[in-house]
């Protein structure tokens, strides 16, 4: 039964993936991967208080150090895809991959961290891990969402890791996005009389033509360079074969880099479609990230990524959790294994060196070598 599995947090992290991998843990459904988390820090990690939240589980260290780095990562995953349990295989070229769902997105970054909390016994930052629940689903019921609302206080620190895959790669902030409706109205009128109507999916025409003229900035923000995007991503009207439409909709969805407030790029997307005889509603939206890359905390572990050799520094595309910590001041990163690309696809798999890459960085950096 999978709810009588014990993992082995000291065991080489590629292994201690697969074990993750073969927990099932689809989004609503993680307490038996939070409970065997929950048991394996109490039973093998020292120096940790460990506090169980729902199906979140945090630890945190209180050395009295002078910063407290913030590793965090999600317990959940898309639905499977007959892709649990996972299994390895090896390339033509000897290269050894882990194949599974979860294993980029990402259970390859939950096992590096737990990994790590396990067996590093001077750390020279204070150190808060929080495994959570419900990521891959609506905000309201994700899990660091919740913990930011009920204990703020465990959200503290200096710098926030968040093991979303990333390659190897120190992904920094993230970009914010909203979507808006623009909604124009007509008369309705038989198809046959239709000089009696005013056929509102006609009136759609000139928003898309502002959409298909529009240049997207990029920006670039501690050397990170960040592409915005302004997209139809959704177009709706229609009565019936034989009627002219009296109401057309377009969502519209922009990508802003983090200089933006959401407040910003709200306004920025209602002056592009000023002038025009529409109605305007934003439905949804959430602020970017700011890389932050010029702190102290952040500049050591750039250090060691760029020592390293393999990766580097890069803006992340798309929405994380990042921004969580970014609103509160803290600077955030996404930095772990797995090509974001694979997340949630039937065939999602990773190269398991990056899972020891990965490993060996944030080793150094929370013990202070040097690569």
């Amino acid at each position: 039964m999978v709810d009588q599995v014990t993992i082995d947090l000291s065991a080489d992290p590629i292994s201690l993936t697969a074990a993750l991998v073969d927990i099932p843990s689809v989004s609503k459904n993680e307490k038996v991967i939070a409970d065997i988390v929950e048991t394996a820090l109490h039973e093998q990690t020292t120096g940790f208080e460990i506090l169980r939240h729902g199906n979140t589980v945090l630890a945190r260290t209180n050395r009295g150090l002078p910063t407290r780095v913030i590793l965090a990562g999600h317990l959940d995953t898309v639905p499977i895809a007959d892709n649990v349990p996972g299994h390895f295989e090896t390339t033509a070229d000897g290269e050894r991959q882990l194949w599974g769902c979860g294993s980029v997105d990402m259970k390859s970054g939950d096992a590096v961290f737990l990994h790590l909390a396990a067996t590093v016994a001077d750390p020279v930052h204070d150190l808060t891990l929080i495994f959570y629940d419900c990521e891959e689903i609506a905000a309201e019921f994700n899990g660091l969402g919740r913990i930011e609302r009920e204990l703020p206080e465990w959200l503290a620190g200096d710098l926030a890791i968040l093991g979303e895959p990333s390659g190897g790669w120190i992904e920094a902030g993230c970009q914010g996005t909203l979507r808006v409706r623009l909604t124009t109205s007509g008369v309705r009128a038989h198809t046959a009389r239709a000089w009696l109507g005013d056929n509102a999916i006609h009136r759609l025409a000139p928003i898309l033509d502002r959409l298909a003229r529009y240049r997207a900035r990029t920006v670039e923000i501690d050397g990170c360079t960040y592409r915005e995007g302004l997209s139809a991503v959704r177009v709706e009207g229609g009565v019936a074969g034989n009627v002219v439409p009296d109401v057309a909709t377009v969502d519209v969805n922009f990508r802003f880099a983090p200089d933006r407030t959401l407040d910003q790029a709200t306004e920025h997307v209602r002056e592009v479609f000023a002038g025009l005889e529409l109605d305007f509603e934003r439905t949804d939206g959430a602020p970017g990230a700011l890389p932050g890359l010029s702190n102290p905390a952040a500049k050591d572990l750039i250090e060691i990524v760029h020592a390293h050799g393999s990766g580097g520094v890069r803006a992340k595309y798309g929405w994380t959790d990042v921004s969580r910590f970014a609103a509160r001041g803290i600077p955030a990163v996404n930095f772990g294994p797995g090509d974001p690309n694979l997340a949630h696809k039937r065939d999602e798999h990773l190269p398991v060196d990056q899972i020891t890459e990965v490993t060996s960085m944030l080793r150094s950096y929370l013990t202070g070598a040097k690569a």
